[in-house]
């Protein structure tokens, strides 16, 4: 019988746990493991985006978009501190949309190293 994936990782809320589900219905057990071993070391919690974001009020706007790859991004808001902050703001209102973007990235290059994988 295969382990439930909201045993695997609770943490995910019901967007990202949707997605997940979709991306690893057709995997074993030992492939979900894997799975969620690698994805779990990988994704970002919205709460921590939240945070940093939230630092660039103190003034080291960006660490946020520097820990989602988006570096372009980063480097822009810490040199017009976070867009005179109209950007920062934006970002704490979309926070998680950032986090589930990102994630969703993630789970498909995770996604695509499980299927690699001999089985």
């Amino acid at each position: 019988m295969s382990t439930p994936l909201y045993q695997l990782m609770p943490e995910l809320d019901m967007q990202e746990m949707g997605f997940i589900q979709g991306l690893t219905k057709n995997y074993s057990e030992q492939q979900l493991v894997n799975f969620a071993n690698m994805y779990r070391l990988r994704r970002r919690d919205p709460q921590i985006i939240l945070l940093t974001a939230l630092a660039g009020f103190i003034g080291v706007a960006g660490i946020h978009r520097f820990m989602i790859n988006q570096i372009g991004m980063g480097i822009l808001y810490l040199l017009t501190g976070g867009l005179c902050l109209i950007g920062t703001i934006v970002d704490l209102v979309n926070h998680r949309q950032l986090a589930l973007e990102y994630n969703v990235q993630v789970a498909n290059e995770v996604a695509r190293l499980i299927n690699q994988m001999p089985a």
